[in-house]
């Protein structure tokens, strides 16, 4: 690890000498040694942007370093990497410190700038909560959750604790759970490992194919109803439309879920009306735990659900003791 201040600002240049030990190495790997904060890639790109200069000259990734030279880093990203506004969007903060940033993200909320959601997303909230996000990629967001999906989202607020948080994603250590409200009744928990990628004919869809990423979802059961399951789903890895692919893989589709419910689903009379009408696919993070990409102190955040899951459940239970008392 580098001896310098880690809570630099994107102006700031990172000045060290090269030490004996990465003597006869390349400069991007002297790099990578000495910088394992950043990513090979991040360190790599700004070599050819004339950021990192070597004795007061411009480096260059292959030649070789012996130790004793100046090196010079400016830990910036080029601000056309975000070409995006900043808006005035509020935001339930769970967490938040100088290093990252845990949102509870609502309904509705996109998380990041496509086609047809050019404005009016969390990054562009993200960027006017914090406007020092400009110089981080994506302004810190790390994963996402579909526009319909609520719940806990983490944010890296520096390069440093974003590239930390990428890799404890790809390691598979940070901690996701989801409840989830699927059609069908399920009498105990299990798990599903079946890769996920773009489903074959329909671009809008994930769906389980050879071709696709490893995916594993473990759901246990939560609370059971006649016709419905509410299920707490933690994932392994993050692909896109995860849970919702794997539990329509297992003939469970998610209440609502608008993508993926193929016709009527079986129900008890007095409950399909409440789940046909459910307006969005009922999916929440209700969990995230990781470690802190600057302290290594183990962090765990819970929210509860979302006032629409929590009264679809209230109408359910409240159908099902109408229909006792007859």
């Amino acid at each position: 690890m580098s001896n310098y201040n880690a809570n630099l600002s994107a102006d700031d240049v990172i000045h060290f000498v090269v030490p004996a030990d990465c003597a006869g190495l390349r400069l991007d790997q002297a790099l990578a040694k000495l910088l394992p904060e950043y990513s090979r890639s991040r360190l790599q790109e700004w070599v050819v942007l004339h950021q990192v200069s070597l004795d007061g000259k411009p480096a260059i990734s292959k030649q070789k370093v012996w130790g004793g030279e100046k090196l010079e880093v400016l830990p910036q990203v080029q601000q056309s990497e975000q070409p995006y506004l900043a808006e005035d969007i509020p935001l339930d903060i769970v967490y938040e410190d100088d290093d990252l940033l845990v949102i509870n993200k609502p309904v509705g909320l996109v998380v990041h700038p496509g086609s047809g959601n050019w404005q009016g997303t969390l990054l562009n909230a993200l960027l006017h909560h914090a406007p020092q996000l400009e110089f981080v990629p994506r302004a810190g967001i790390v994963h996402r959750l579909d526009k319909d999906t609520s719940g806990l989202l983490v944010v890296a607020k520096t390069l440093i604790s974003q590239t930390n948080l990428v890799r404890q994603l790809q390691e598979r250590s940070v901690k996701r759970e989801y409840l989830a409200l699927v059609h069908g009744e399920l009498q105990h928990g299990g798990y599903v490992d079946q890769p996920i990628g773009r489903h074959p004919t329909n671009r809008v869809k994930m769906a389980v194919i050879e071709t696709g990423k490893d995916a594993v979802t473990h759901y246990k059961v939560e609370r059971a109803y006649p016709s419905c399951t509410l299920l707490r789903c933690t994932l392994e890895t993050g692909r896109t439309h995860q849970i919702r692919v794997h539990m329509t893989y297992l003939q469970h589709p998610l209440v609502g879920d608008s993508v993926y419910l193929k016709g009527p689903q079986k129900c008890v009379l007095q409950l399909r009306e409440i789940l046909t009408k459910f307006p969005r696919q009922a999916l929440h993070a209700t969990r995230l735990a990781l470690e802190h990409p600057i302290t290594g102190e183990m962090m765990e955040w819970h929210v509860p659900l979302p006032e629409d899951m929590q009264q679809l459940l209230k109408q359910i239970q409240g159908a099902l003791n109408e229909s006792e008392s007859d």
